[in-house]
C-alpha cells in the first residue's frame, strides 16, 4: 500500500526528522513537503532528505495568502500524490495514533472496513509545564490532554482525513476532502470516523458550515486518535507565535490559543508504544552526517530565535504571562458552571 503524506511547513526544522520517522513506522511511504519563507534551515534539511528518497520538497506555489489550500491544489498534479493509494494531509505537529492491529495505517483502514475516507478526531496535548526546548521526541515529552470527548466547551472536535484514491474528489481540504455539490447519493463515498462508524450525514455532505471540519468526538476514537502537539514547549511556542501560521498570512497566536490547548486533565500515553522504534529510526537517520549536521543547525537556529525574542520586553512579558496562565480553558469553566460543577 502506497500512502503519501502532504504537509506545509515554515520554520519547522527541529521537528522534521521525528515526524517523518514516526509516520514511516505507521505506514506512510512517501512525503510531499511545501515550504515557504523558512529561515531556520528547514528547506536545506528537506532538500537533503529528498536526496535520500521518499521525500519530495517544493516551494509553496501560493501567490495569495492561503498557502495551504493553494499547495493542496498543486499537490494533486504531483505523481507522488496521484499514484498513491491513500493520501494523508496533516501538519508537522500532528501524529496519527492508531490503536488497532499492528498500529499502522493499513490496520486502521482494515478495522474501519476499507472505506474511501477515514476522519480521525483531534486530541490536543498540553504543554505540561515544559518550558525549555529540548531536542528529544515530542511524543515522549507531552503526555496529557483535555478530556478527549470535550475540548473547551465543545463536544464536536475537528478531524483530519485519510483519503483513498477512488474518492470522488472535487478538492482536498486541510481537514477533509470535498466532493461536488449535487453528486448523486448512490455515488457518495463510504466515509467513517476513527471507530469505523459512518460519519454524520451533515458532515459527509458539508451541509453545516460550522461543522464542515468536525463532528461529535464521543465514541469516534476506538481505532485511532490524532495527537496534536500544538503548543510543545513554551520556548517553541514563542517561536511559533513569531513566525505566524504556515497556512494563513498574518495569523498570530495569543493567550487564548494557548489556554484553549493547554488543558492537562487527561493522561494518554498510548503513543509511547512507538517510542523505542522511533528512537532507533532517528538514530539511523542521523547516522548520515549531512542529515545530522543540518538537523543540528535547525535546533541551533530555533534556540537562537528564542533568545532573540526573549530579549524583547514584549515577548518576555507574553512568555511570563503564558507560563503563569491557568490550565482550565475559559470555555470549559463556563460549561462547568452551567452544569453546576463549580460555584
Amino acid at each position: 500500500m502506497r500512502v503519501t503524506a502532504v504537509t506545509c511547513v515554515k520554520n519547522e526544522g527541529p521537528f522534521l526528522l521525528e515526524w517523518i520517522a514516526y509516520h514511516r513506522l505507521i505506514g506512510v511511504t512517501d512525503f510531499l513537503f511545501y515550504s515557504n519563507d523558512c529561515t531556520d534551515g528547514t528547506a536545506e534539511l528537506l532538500d537533503a532528505l529528498a536526496a535520500r528518497g521518499g521525500v519530495q520538497h517544493l516551494p509553496n506555489p501560493a501567490k495569495g495568502r492561503n498557502y495551504q489550500m493553494e499547495a493542496l491544489k498543486h499537490a494533486r498534479t504531483q505523481p507522488i500524490v496521484s499514484a498513491a493509494d491513500w493520501v494523508w494531509i496533516a501538519d508537522v505537529d500532528e501524529f496519527l495514533n492508531i490503536h488497532t492491529g499492528d498500529h499502522t495505517i493499513p490496520a486502521l483502514i482494515a478495522a474501519c472496513g476499507t472505506p474511501q475516507a477515514v476522519s480521525v478526531t483531534f486530541q490536543f496535548f498540553a504543554n505540561c509545564g515544559v518550558w525549555d526546548y529540548a531536542d528529544t521526541p515530542v511524543i515522549g515529552q507531552f503526555r496529557r490532554s483535555h478530556n478527549p470527548d470535550l475540548w473547551c466547551s465543545e463536544t464536536a472536535i475537528e478531524v483530519k482525513t485519510l483519503v483513498r484514491k477512488d474518492f470522488p474528489l472535487h478538492y482536498y481540504g486541510a481537514h477533509r476532502p470535498f466532493f461536488r455539490d449535487g453528486l448523486a447519493p448512490e455515488r457518495h463515498p463510504r466515509w467513517t470516523d476513527g471507530s469505523g462508524r459512518e460519519v454524520p450525514e451533515k458532515f459527509l455532505v458539508a451541509a453545516n458550515p460550522r461543522r464542515i471540519r468536525k463532528f461529535p468526538a464521543a465514541g469516534a476514537r476506538r481505532f485511532a486518535t490524532l495527537n496534536h502537539y500544538a503548543l510543545r514547549s513554551l520556548d517553541s511556542y514563542l517561536v511559533k507565535n513569531d513566525r505566524g501560521d504556515v497556512n494563513r498570512d498574518g495569523r498570530t497566536f495569543d493567550d487564548s490559543y494557548w489556554r484553549m490547548r493547554n488543558d492537562p486533565a487527561w493522561e494518554d500515553t498510548s503513543i509511547l508504544r512507538h517510542l523505542p522504534d522511533l528512537t532507533a529510526a532517528l538514530e539511523e537517520m542521523k547516522s548520515d552526517p549531512k542529515i545530522a549536521e543540518l538537523h543540528d543547525n535547525c535546533t541551533r537556529q530555533h534556540r537562537a530565535r528564542r533568545d532573540a525574542l526573549l530579549a524583547d520586553p514584549g515577548n518576555r512579558a507574553m512568555y511570563d504571562t503564558l507560563r503563569a496562565a491557568p490550565t482550565l480553558p475559559a470555555g470549559e469553566f463556563v460549561l462547568m458552571r452551567q452544569l453546576g460543577l463549580v460555584a
